[in-house]
């Protein structure tokens, strides 16, 4: 398969590589932060069903990852995608405005993982944290914190897959740890003592707060296509790409259940409803006080790898816009020795700097909202228009039952978008606008649709619309 001609990036990372880098994105600080939080939205310890329905919502649009990523393995991810599909129409606008809308999103979603970990911190260093959240301490803290992660990428793509894959040993003894810890105490019937009448459609609590519920979830799922954002550092991508997106979900469904089940089982549900730190309090009551700051400094790790693989992740989208020239040229250099885009890592690192000094629940709000508007929905219908438009593109991967898949990752997007907040929804939409206008203005100074041809050009294999206007 071929794709984007131009020099740069080296393609380094393996199938081990990629799929750590998706599962240490995916689970850092956040099924530790948001159980308590999935449970009050759900009302009681139905809360556990509703990882299974975001697990659902995510493998059907992993599905969708897998086929694209496959097909047109280039840095930026749905960068990529949305201009191979698009552009023939609409020119430079949609990849222009993924471009404009994943500089705000990624990082913000980075930068709940600063804040979760400074939750866990205030567990080992009194007056980080606080019951009303993080203290000035606990800010200048994960300000610290992300100034040595941005740090901890200035190195080659190599030597940070091996980096990562050492992250991901962590997250994976963390994770497993506090799942241990649960079931040595586990009971049965405090973990499946659903809220009499939850499950009723006539306002139980459990549907009454499944929108919100899944915005939760999806957020702590959401990592699983970071690899795709790396295709342009992949090898063979299109058998890697699919299966670790894949992989990724399906581990990560398996470990997030578990832990759910197992503290439902372990901590009294009055008592996990305010925790912030449970999985530090469940690892206290299991082995005691020493070993549950062991490894609550293990889940800090994690939670620094989290944060560390996004934005390595993140920061090839506006490097790949800038080599379109759709995006500030700054963004298109790459550092002289380390080949990687130093304006995309530094901007995304100060962006998630901002993001932690604002509370948990409003950052997810808006990460996700402005996510799924540009980037989810996008996907759904670019995978379709690709499929119409250019059936001779080379697939390694076909979506399997396609389009089952595709449709049950619309309805769950679009249930999602409008369960948020109408803050974070009137947010979305008016970042999207703004960029519509940025966009404009951009077009008409460089001559390009809708002042001019669409000067986009497909770059990979069974291409022939040559420049697609």
């Amino acid at each position: 398969m071929s794709s984007s001609p131009r020099p740069g990036l080296e393609r380094k990372i393996g199938p081990l590589q990629a799929t750590a880098i998706n599962m240490t994105q995916m689970c850092g600080i956040g099924p530790f932060v948001t159980i308590p939080a999935m449970v009050v939205t759900l009302g009681g310890p139905q809360a556990m069903f509703g990882w299974l329905i975001g697990a659902v919502i995510a493998l059907a649009d992993g599905l969708i990852w897998a086929e694209l990523g496959a097909a047109l393995p280039g840095a930026g991810g749905t960068y990529v995608y949305l201009r191979e599909a698009f552009g023939v129409r609409t020119g430079r606008l949609m990849p222009f405005l993924f471009a404009w809308s994943a500089v705000l999103f990624i990082p913000l979603i980075m930068s709940t993982g600063i804040i979760g970990l400074v939750q866990y911190l205030g567990y080992l260093i009194p007056g980080v944290a606080d019951d009303g959240g993080t203290t000035t301490l606990g800010k200048v803290i994960g300000l610290g914190v992300i100034a040595l992660i941005v740090l901890a990428l200035f190195r080659k793509i190599g030597e940070i897959g091996k980096l990562t894959t050492v992250l991901f040993g962590i997250m994976l003894f963390a994770a497993l740890s506090v799942i241990v810890a649960a079931f040595t105490h586990f009971d049965g019937a405090q973990a499946f003592a659903f809220t009499p009448g939850a499950f009723s459609f006539d306002g139980g609590a459990f549907w009454a707060g499944l929108g919100a519920g899944l915005i939760i979830a999806i957020y702590d799922y959401l990592g699983y296509n970071t690899s795709a954002y790396l295709g342009g550092e992949v090898r063979d991508p299109g058998r890697t790409l699919p299966r670790s997106i894949i992989l990724s979900i399906l581990g990560i469904m398996s470990l997030y259940f578990l832990l759910q089940l197992g503290v439902l089982g372990s901590v009294p549900l009055e008592e996990l409803k305010n925790a912030t730190s449970v999985a530090s309090t469940v690892l206290e009551q299991a082995w005691g006080t020493g070993a549950a700051k062991v490894i609550t400094v293990f889940i800090v790790i994690a939670a620094i790898g989290s944060v560390f693989a996004g934005l390595l992740g993140g920061s090839r989208v506006p490097f790949e816009a800038a080599r379109d020239k759709v995006f500030l040229p700054v963004f298109a250099k790459l550092h002289p020795k380390l080949n990687l885009p130093t304006a995309g890592v530094l901007t995304m690192g100060a962006i998630a700097a901002i993001g932690s000094l604002f509370t948990l629940t409003a950052v997810i709000n808006a990460a996700v909202t402005v996510l799924v508007l540009i980037q989810s929905l996008a996907q759904v219908a670019a995978i379709v228009v690709l499929r119409r438009r250019r059936p001779e593109l080379e697939r390694p991967y076909r979506q399997w039952l396609y389009p089952i898949p595709t449709i049950i990752a619309l309805l769950g997007w679009v249930y999602i978008y409008f369960s948020a907040t109408w803050l974070s929804i009137g947010l979305s939409v008016g970042w999207i606008v703004l960029g519509v206008a940025a966009f404009l203005a951009y077009a008409k100074a460089e001559r390009v649709w809708p002042f001019g041809p669409k000067g986009i050009q497909e770059s990979f294999a069974g291409a022939t619309e040559g420049n697609g206007q």
